[in-house]
């Protein structure tokens, strides 16, 4: 004859008194080990801080809206530490540059270390280029995302338009400071904007001669493969997408669909070749992603396939906290 647990219970009240006792001590175990395990999720923590620099009209938080959407608290969530930056939304390299270079020295200073680990998207990656290349011994690493890295194709036929057709120049500059400058005061930047020459440095002609003067990571050839360590002992690496259609729900798509046109069938993001991207130790260069899923945008859309763009950014800081710099 079987007897039920709840019958022998009933029947011994030690014993039920024991059971309990038992019971609660191995959920309090169990709570406890749930607690230091989350506790103890160091996956994204890195020896240097993260320091993230946006692109092309690009910002830190505007209008409540993150350009990193979801990316910090991502990494922060493990052991990360992570600033996001803002410099100009339209301005030459070297300009941004410096502005970056400013803020790294502040960023030093806050959290007392010695290096950080530079991630740059789009304008971002040449412009942690320059900082690296420049003050190398503030900066661990240097990854470009999307990077224009050889050029942007879309800049070069810009230019051609404001080279050779009338006043083209002046309405572009107009139209463009109007909106890096809307974009500046709604993130609360208080930065000088200057469309054509962020135009004009991103041309494949002027970023062929900025690879001449800061060529640290840079490959020796278009489509190349770069060194993973810099001759100023800066570690360099990069990934882009590839697809710039990826999720019907976004209304990016369109545009970045429509922009993919000037590549005649080479691979890209939509804005960006993915050889152009190429920058050091090439992670991958065709991710199902165009050029704002790549920093998560638009608010996460991104291809239902295809990785999480979160998840890249996860596992590069574990790829930076296990190298050894």
């Amino acid at each position: 004859m079987k007897t039920s647990i709840k019958t022998l219970l009933r029947a011994n009240p030690l014993k039920a008194d024991v059971t309990t006792v038992a019971l609660k001590a191995l959920l309090g175990i169990l709570l406890f080990s749930w607690l230091t395990a989350a506790h103890a999720d160091d996956y994204t923590e890195t020896r240097y801080p993260i320091v993230l620099v946006h692109g092309l009209f690009g910002f830190d938080t505007a209008a409540g809206v993150d350009y990193w959407y979801r990316i910090p608290e991502e990494l922060r969530r493990s052991g990360a530490e992570v600033y996001v930056t803002q410099v100009a939304a339209a301005q030459d390299t070297e300009v941004r540059g410096e502005q970056l270079a400013r803020q790294v020295e502040d960023i030093l200073a806050i959290s007392g270390a010695d290096k950080v680990n530079l991630i740059g998207h789009s304008h971002g990656s040449p412009t942690i280029r320059y900082v690296a290349s420049v003050y190398p011994d503030m900066v661990a690493s240097a990854t470009g995302v999307g990077g224009v890295n050889w050029g942007a194709r879309l800049a070069d036929v810009l230019q051609g338009v404001v080279d050779d057709v009338p006043f083209s120049g002046d309405l572009i500059g107009f139209l463009g400071n109007a909106l890096a400058g809307l974009i500046d005061l709604f993130s609360g930047g208080g930065n000088e904007q200057d469309i054509l020459a962020a135009l004009k440095a991103l041309t494949t002609e002027e970023t062929i001669a900025f690879n001449q003067q800061y060529p640290e990571g840079m490959p020796s050839e278009y489509c190349g493969e770069g060194p993973r360590e810099g001759s100023n002992g800066v570690s360099y690496f990069s990934w882009s997408g590839a697809k710039p259609l990826t999720n019907f729900l976004d209304p990016s798509d369109v545009l970045l669909g429509a922009t993919a046109i000037v590549f005649l069938g080479e691979k890209n993001d939509g804005l960006v070749s993915s050889c152009s991207s190429h920058l050091g130790m090439v992670i991958r260069d065709d991710y199902r992603m165009n050029h704002l899923d790549e920093v998560n945008q638009v608010l996460g859309l991104h291809d239902l396939f295809s990785t999480d763009p979160v998840t890249l950014y996860r596992q590069h800081a574990n790829r930076l906290g296990n190298y050894q710099f």
